[in-house]
């Protein structure tokens, strides 16, 4: 969502500040410059060249297309660009750029993942029991996001942690997330931790490291707080 989730700039919550301020709310559209299709089944009902990528604030990014390139599948005006509409994302089974497929809402251009490797300290704590104490970390500073540290699975101390099959989500630029249950002296704590097992290209520096969840556990790390701009 970047410029427009979170705490991009256009944000609910920016981490920054414009100055002079930006009167709010503010769409901001720009050409996509990749072929985008849609299809129902075997069906294409959007195929377009022209697409536009539309972003508003607390929402995620979407496309626009010109008119004449959606059929079928119901539509909307895009109201800052004449003879452009919009699809909604679920009234497609399937949408690819070029030839790959997209899941969730269109990737963001101004997104990125850093995954950097560092000496900062993780310490997580179930119960009383440690279950991570590291400086051997990896910092994932991904935008409009709050840094996150992960570590290895062989950094975890004691047998605690468990595969939990039920949940998974998505990340259009991590990929999908599986999640790991803590179970200290008979409590179970339910998706404690996530992993990315087969992350998308950007992101493959965390392959099979975890994450804890600091509303699950108690998480303590030496991440700078954040300046004030």
């Amino acid at each position: 969502m970047t410029l427009t989730g979170a705490r991009g700039p256009l944000g609910p919550k920016p981490s920054g500040r414009f100055v002079p301020p930006v009167n709010q709310p503010t769409a901001y559209v720009e050409p996509f410059r990749r072929r985008v299709r849609g299809l129902v089944g075997e069906r294409p009902v959007v195929d377009s060249e022209s697409v536009l990528l539309v972003h508003r604030p607390g929402q995620a990014p979407a496309f626009a297309f010109p008119a004449p390139d959606v059929s079928v599948v119901n539509s909307r005006p895009l109201p800052e660009v004449e003879g452009y509409v919009t699809v909604p994302w679920d009234a497609v089974e399937a949408w690819y750029e070029e030839e790959e497929r997209i899941e969730m809402h269109p990737r963001n251009p101004y997104h990125r993942v850093d995954c950097v490797r560092t000496t900062r300290r993780l310490r997580v704590e179930v119960h009383g029991e440690v279950l991570v104490d590291t400086n051997e970390t990896m910092g994932v500073y991904e935008t409009s996001l709050e840094p996150r540290l992960y570590v290895r699975k062989d950094q975890v101390l004691g047998n605690f942690l468990f595969s939990n099959p039920t949940t998974e989500t998505y990340c259009p630029y991590k990929g999908f997330a599986s999640y790991w249950n803590a179970v200290i002296g008979g409590v179970v704590i339910e998706d404690a931790a996530w992993s990315y097992e087969d992350p998308l290209p950007e992101s493959t520096a965390i392959r099979g490291m975890l994450c804890f969840d600091e509303n699950r556990v108690s998480v303590s790390h030496d991440l700078p707080a954040p300046a004030t701009p």
